[in-house]
């Protein structure tokens, strides 16, 4: 089979070929794995009356099931992407998210459902390390605002389309009769079934691509694991802030995604076809506008003379997140909608702005097991935590019914972490790696 993206050996502009077909490729993998991690949060209060499920159950399977697989799972697959084709990984990871989605449609209890969220975690999760880290090969350093700005999109479409097209596939299913083969599956299962059948058709492609040249290496990519660790550690004072600041932003970002559909259904009457199509279309504008902002910002930084200039940009957007975090005590579906929008978009912004800075001022060899080591403390704290400090917060206020208020507190205390831990990491940004 011919391959339609080749290693660009020459760091081209991103207009050429060998550059960005890759890159639309890593963007259709961002796209179709982030509709699958997010697209059982669109149904499950469908989920939640079948299985007679409570919060803190569905707290658990939307949380643990994308925490554990971070943090067991995160490193190893970072030390992977560094170590080994990252390409062949990206296929292995793509099967497996694709797997979880359809045995979630098959999942008799909660446990197994967790188990099968479980799946789509470790390859969704897994394969934007590895995206990103091939993203970073195929452009020069001082484009790769812009190129991971493309992936970003696919994540965004992705973020989207699990609002979005799930809505419309379970709407669809709701409404009329399924294939004689789904006819006997409840709505949100028949859907995590096509979800699945249409996953493994959109990722055919990745078959072409090959495995892209690795640039600014510091070390060899097969170094002893203590020399990677001690390249690692030297970086600290820079590292940990700046983790800290993008897991506090996941944790609103999180929060909100996984309570969002809730909320909407409780508090303003709205079933899941009512808001899928609008809040799947406000996510993939905002991770668009976050992304392109994110990723001029990032570029502009790093011309600047500005100290920490590369990290502006986040400051600045975790900074209006803060009484963005306040939508859930919106008086109305619109002020509701301008104010998620706006936290969606500050989220994209941050999310670009690190992936860039890590690819910029980490030497090749740090970039998988960084990003592995932040995914997996982002999935422990951010997917493993955040929906349940919200059900603990309004089992605190009142009970279920205070939803809304604890989901508002959580996220502009997590975003005030953020803006600070920011502030931190730019006045402690390393020089960027030659």
């Amino acid at each position: 089979m011919a391959s339609l993206a080749k290693p660009a050996d020459v760091q081209g502009r991103l207009t050429d070929a060998a550059t960005l077909i890759p890159l639309l490729l890593l963007a259709l993998v961002a796209t179709v794995a982030f509709a699958a991690l997010g697209s059982f949060g669109t149904v499950q209060e469908s989920a939640k009356a079948e299985l007679n499920l409570s919060d803190d159950a569905l707290a658990l399977i939307q949380g643990l099931g994308a925490a554990v697989p971070m943090v067991l799972f995160s490193i190893p697959v970072g030390i992977l992407v560094d170590r080994r084709n990252r390409v062949r990984l990206t296929i292995g990871l793509a099967a497996l998210w694709t797997l979880g989605t359809l045995l979630t449609a098959f999942a008799p209890s909660a446990g197994w459902l967790t188990a099968a969220r479980m799946l789509v975690g470790i390859g969704s999760t897994g394969s934007l390390t590895a995206a990103l880290s091939l993203c970073a090969d195929f452009c020069a350093a001082a484009q790769r605002g812009k190129a991971m700005l493309i992936v970003n999109l696919g994540k965004a479409l992705g973020v989207a389309l699990g609002f979005a097209l799930t809505g419309w596939l379970f709407g669809l299913l709701s409404d009329h009769s399924a294939p004689g083969w789904l006819a006997d599956m409840a709505p949100w299962r028949s859907t995590h079934v096509l979800l699945a059948l249409i996953s493994a058709l959109l990722l055919l492609p990745l078959l072409l691509l090959r495995e892209p040249m690795r640039r600014e290496v510091e070390a060899s990519t097969n170094a002893p694991f203590r020399v990677v660790a001690t390249e690692l550690w030297s970086r600290r004072a820079f590292l940990i802030p700046l983790f800290a600041g993008q897991i506090a932003v996941v944790m609103a970002d999180v929060a909100a995604g996984v309570w969002v559909a809730p909320v909407l259904s409780r508090d303003f009457g709205l079933s899941p076809q009512e808001f899928a199509g609008w809040v799947g279309a406000l996510m993939f504008g905002a991770g668009i506008a976050g992304a392109v902002l994110g990723g001029i910002s990032a570029d502009l930084g790093q011309k600047s003379n500005l100290r920490g200039g590369i990290i502006l940009g986040a400051v600045i957007a975790a900074g209006l997140g803060i009484p963005a975090a306040l939508f859930p005590l919106m008086p109305s579906v619109t002020s509701f909608a301008v104010a998620l929008g706006v936290l969606s978009l500050c989220g994209a912004v941050t999310g670009l702005v690190v992936s860039v800075a890590l690819t910029v001022l980490l030497p090749n060899e740090l970039r998988g097991l960084c990003i592995g080591a932040f995914i997996a403390v982002a999935g422990l704290i951010g997917f493993g935590l955040a929906p349940w400090i919200v059900t603990r917060v309004s089992a605190f206020l009142g009970g279920e019914a205070m939803l809304a208020e604890a989901l508002a507190i959580v996220g502009v205390s997590v975003s005030t972490l953020s803006f600070l831990a920011f502030i931190m990491a730019m006045r402690r940004v390393p020089e960027p790696v030659r």
